[in-house]
């Protein structure tokens, strides 16, 4: 009797050498093909899912997003939106949208922040975020608090650039930081939610972040998304580790 991935497969013992390793290696084979066709249909369903939910939440909470934009335009009379590039499913690019909760000039007083100030940039090495960032309005806080800012990314689910669940989306200058996991973080779509955010978020170091991207790429499934999604709902009114 042998085990081929937790299925049993039984063999004569008189029979010849080869013909047990042709045998072993042929239920190995469907093993493979079992396993690809149930991740398949794991991916469908959320992918329907993904359409499903993010249709009715734009829909749902139109009026808040209206009042939100309208808000951001206020501040000071800049864009509404803010895009930046992100690195996607099998490493490509896409633009990831949000809400602007930043100043107009923010990449500018980023990098000045940065050239002088010593614990500032030792803050952004380690976690790619600052915990006091000047570049943050006073709406612009509200919004990330609550996590209003990430309600744009809707239209990145329904383009199919993220999943509703999945790892955070990460920039160029982040891929470093995740190694020999970026190939696992590759593998899936980056989430609006994930397992990061329903576990402390910024609460949580950078290094175990990674590691929960890791985990969740390799047990991805659909009970494991709806866990996920239904988790989210108390960490955003907890605010957990958000800023």
């Amino acid at each position: 009797m042998y085990y081929v991935r937790g299925q049993s497969v039984q063999i004569d013992g008189n029979a010849d050498l080869t013909l047990q390793y042709a045998i072993i290696e042929r239920s190995r084979s469907s093993f493979r093909v079992f396993q690809t066709v149930r991740r398949h249909s794991s991916d469908m369903l959320i992918r329907a899912l993904d359409i499903v939910i993010s249709l009715f939440a734009l829909i749902f909470f139109a009026p808040v997003l209206v009042f939100v934009g309208l808000m951001v335009k206020a501040q000071d009379g800049g864009s509404v939106f803010y895009g930046q590039t992100r690195i996607g499913l099998g490493g490509r690019d896409f633009t990831c949208f949000k809400f602007r909760s930043m100043l107009t000039d923010s990449d500018v007083r980023l990098k000045n922040l940065l050239a002088t100030d010593a614990a500032a940039r030792a803050e952004w090495i380690r976690d790619h975020k600052l915990k006091n960032d000047p570049r943050i309005t006073g709406f612009g806080r509200f919004i990330r608090k609550t996590s209003l800012d990430e309600f744009p990314q809707l239209w990145n689910v329904l383009k199919g650039d993220m999943s509703l669940v999945g790892p955070r989306p990460i920039v160029q200058d982040e891929i470093c930081k995740y190694g020999r996991t970026f190939v696992r973080y590759a593998s899936v779509k980056p989430g609006i939610t994930g397992l990061w955010q329903v576990s402390g978020r910024n609460n949580v170091s950078y290094q175990r972040r990674v590691a929960m991207d890791r985990l969740f790429c390799r047990r991805r499934n659909v009970a494991l998304y709806l866990y996920i999604l239904v988790a989210t709902v108390p960490s955003i009114l907890a605010q957990r580790g958000s800023y």
